[in-house]
């Protein structure tokens, strides 16, 4: 038997930091020879890549022992179970227990998949380090209270639950010891943090602690929030510490008011653009990205455009575009649908916008002093998220000052 243990991980930042969990908890068990999938829900076509890699998984590794998780498992574990290239389905509560990993145990079943609604707490997993990684991701709570008509992600991750602070805390002290200079927060609904736990503090009171109680810490970074939930201190922070990545991505979605009624999301336009107006003006240096559906149901070319235009406005630069995926047993399912040939069409003048909006930032960094965290020999993130090469091999997981003297289409070139 082959000591070879892999996880092949789809999705979001919180499924990379449970990942490393899994990992930890699957070597406790002694599992030998196996392949992980993490898998992810938001589309139909994550689900459907995910079904893919493990039929091509058991052509390769006809021995491996095969297993199941994330998200897609978490809702429909059944379908998976009845896959013959899968050999156990565990959900998003069993994937981070050492039991699910041991096939010890004759009795255990095949498919383990319970209620996620039912789960209250979000423990605080010790990850020591992150397989291939420069920077560490810290989960700071998971699920989420709101039903956006397009999303079946609370189905898969339950309600929102945090982790408490200081939990966090000795988390990321241990990685900063571990050599980390860049922790990211990670969670479903990151901007609800608190709200269950004792005093209800908010995601700016949590920041505040890291930034004090870890001063070693040399970056702290958001992983997505959601602008209208945003704090005040959570303001005050991106307005006086520079450990604060001024980089954002925003859960937006959508550019059209009507549409983000539709979703049921909790903000509107102007409140977007607010956000936005207020970040730069404490950080001149801020840069935006944010995730945006294209072809929403009931979508018009006018609400289309509206989207454009916002993208433009506010000038967004990281852009994630999703085509909208209908997913059974969500309201959005249920709504007039858009033709898929349109869909498609809409997401891609969105992504072309973003990648002018992409490159129109890049060349206005040049020539401009950066800080650039090296994620591989060559290659590493400013404090802006933006990539920059370097002709010459440097330290992974250092940060380096380097100057950028040219800009392609998507990253920065060092002088």
């Amino acid at each position: 038997m082959s000591d070879q243990l892999d996880i092949v991980t789809f999705g979001c930042r919180l499924n990379s930091y449970e990942s490393e969990v899994m990992r930890d908890k699957a070597r406790e068990a002694g599992l030998r020879d196996a392949v992980i999938f993490n898998t992810c829900a938001v589309t139909a076509e994550a689900v459907r890549q995910a079904r893919q890699a493990i039929r091509k998984t058991r052509r390769e590794r006809p021995d491996a022992r095969i297993i199941v998780t994330g998200c897609a498992a978490q809702i429909d574990g059944a379908s998976f179970g009845l896959m013959p290239e899968v050999d156990r389905v565990l959900g998003n509560q069993e994937k981070l227990e050492v039991r699910g990993f041991d096939f010890g145990l004759d009795q255990a079943e095949r498919v383990q998949v319970n209620d996620i609604m039912a789960v209250r707490e979000t423990a605080g997993h010790l990850v020591a380090g992150f397989d291939g990684r420069a920077r560490a991701f810290v989960q700071v709570q998971n699920g989420c209270d709101h039903r956006c008509t397009f999303c079946i992600i609370p189905f898969g991750r339950g309600n929102s639950r945090s982790v408490p602070a200081g939990v966090v805390i000795d988390q990321i002290k241990m990685l900063v010891e571990n050599g980390y200079a860049e922790i990211v927060l990670t969670g479903v609904d990151i901007t609800s943090y608190g709200h269950d736990l004792p005093g209800s503090p908010r995601l700016g009171d949590l920041m505040r602690r890291i930034l004090k109680l870890v001063p070693d810490l040399k970056r702290l970074r958001l992983s997505s929030i959601d602008s209208v939930e945003a704090d005040e201190v959570l303001f005050d922070l991106i307005g006086s510490d520079m450990r604060l990545m001024p980089h954002f991505h925003l859960s937006l979605q959508a550019g059209d008011d009507m549409i983000l009624k539709r979703m049921k999301r909790r903000h509107s336009v102007a409140d977007a653009a607010a956000f936005v107006s207020r970040v730069r003006a404490l950080r001149p240096d801020a840069v935006f990205g944010a995730d945006i559906i294209a072809g929403f149901p009931t979508e018009t070319e006018a609400m289309f455009e509206n989207s454009l235009n916002m993208v433009a406005d506010l000038g967004l630069t990281f852009l994630h575009i999703f085509p909208y995926s209908k997913r059974p047993g969500t309201p959005a399912a249920r709504m007039p649908q858009v033709d898929g040939r349109l869909i498609k069409a809409r997401a891609e003048r969105l992504r072309q916008l973003g990648a002018a909006n992409l490159a129109r930032y890049l060349q206005s960094q040049i020539g401009k002093m950066q800080n650039v965290l090296i994620e591989s020999a060559q290659l590493g993130r400013t404090q802006g998220f933006a990539p920059m090469l370097f002709s010459q091999p440097q330290v992974i997981g250092s940060i380096v000052s380097a100057v950028p003297k040219a800009a392609d289409q998507t990253q920065l070139i060092a002088a």
